[in-house]
């Protein structure tokens, strides 16, 4: 299977200049560093958010901040408050992040708040406590300066409810890319033509060499209410090892829970498989536990080691991930897959 790999522009950044030799000291083998890599095309943008950090010397945990923020930010994609709603016609948020010290922070069932991910650094930093959700998490984050925003959904989540509601069927999508003729795996497509990734993770190294990722999501469109995914939990939808790499997840939630999908993959890097062959023995894990059921969902890891070395692998067909490691902007590179 041939990875597929696509360039994509996104203009000039600056002067050539800011990468010195010095920047670079930490590259080794065919890695790079530093480093940006998220789930998605929409990662492409949230890159840019992360690389403005890093590509002048900023830490790897305000890159994951703020390269996700991006697309908490756009009210037309699948992530953030403009997201699809549960089957009550609600918007949940969930979010973690964590540094490079194992530091970390979660919220979870985070209503009305537009930057989930930011509450979650601040459980992180200003609190004894890893978790906080439901209307805790929003009482925290309002203590903490955030505004409450309107209770209404964005048109376009709005629109795709409605339709839903038709049937009001409650059966998880496969979450993929690429392909929008094979109508078998086939996500929820909206009226706005974007598709239903209700996810991003995204993973940086900086120029110091130290690792950091975040993960913020809307979880599954027109899910059971009070549901989370994994997206939130520490060792499942996102893990950070600074000896040895980081991995985030996106896809069923339910079944990268099942194995702790993230630290399973930290942990095959640290036996010493590369990122991509980490993520595929993890996928493996998966598909070995209940191989008839996994052909109707979507697990996709992506990781990077302390080199600076990426991958990702899926189980369906149609994952991708953005990468961003110069100013020449970021690469769509379509994940190998196993079924």
């Amino acid at each position: 299977m041939l990875q597929r790999r696509r360039f994509l522009q996104m203009g000039s950044l600056g002067a050539g200049s800011l990468f010195s030799a010095k920047l670079f000291a930490g590259t080794a083998g065919t890695g790079k560093v530093p480093l940006v890599i998220s789930t998605w095309d929409a990662g492409i943008n949230a890159n840019k958010g992360a690389w403005e950090v890093l590509k002048n010397g900023g830490t790897a945990l305000d890159a994951v901040e703020k390269g996700v923020m991006v697309t908490e930010d756009e009210i037309s994609c699948c992530v953030g408050l403009g997201a699809n709603p549960d089957r009550d016609g609600h918007v949940t948020l969930d979010a973690s992040i964590m540094d490079e010290k194992g530091n970390c922070g979660c919220v979870a069932f985070l209503e009305r708040i537009k930057h989930p991910i930011s509450v979650a650094r601040k459980v992180m930093e200003k609190t004894p406590h890893v978790m906080l959700v439901g209307s805790g998490a929003q009482q925290f984050a309002i203590s903490e300066g955030f505004q409450l925003e309107p209770d209404r959904l964005s048109p376009d989540a709005q629109k795709a409810y409605e339709e839903w509601l038709k049937k009001s069927e409650y059966k998880p999508q496969i979450n993929v890319e690429n392909t929008k003729n094979d109508q078998s795996f086939a996500p929820i497509k909206l009226p706005n033509g974007a598709w239903n990734h209700d996810t991003i993770g995204m993973l940086a190294i900086d120029a110091k060499g130290n690792l950091s990722g975040s993960c913020t999501t809307s979880g599954m469109g027109f899910k059971m209410r009070g549901r989370v995914g994994d997206s939130p939990i520490i060792g499942a939808g996102l893990f950070v090892d600074n000896e040895i790499g980081a991995a985030v997840s996106t896809g069923l939630g339910e079944e990268v829970i099942k194995v702790c999908g993230t630290h399973l993959v930290v942990e095959f890097m640290r036996q010493g498989n590369s990122p991509e062959n980490a993520c595929k023995l993890a996928v493996e894990r998966i598909v070995k536990k209940n191989p008839a059921r996994a052909k109707d969902f979507q697990v996709g890891f992506i990781a990077i080691n302390k080199k600076g070395q990426y991958g990702g692998y899926c189980i369906q067909k149609g994952f991708n991930y953005a990468v961003c490691y110069s100013n020449n902007g970021s690469e769509l590179v379509d994940g190998k897959y196993l079924l």
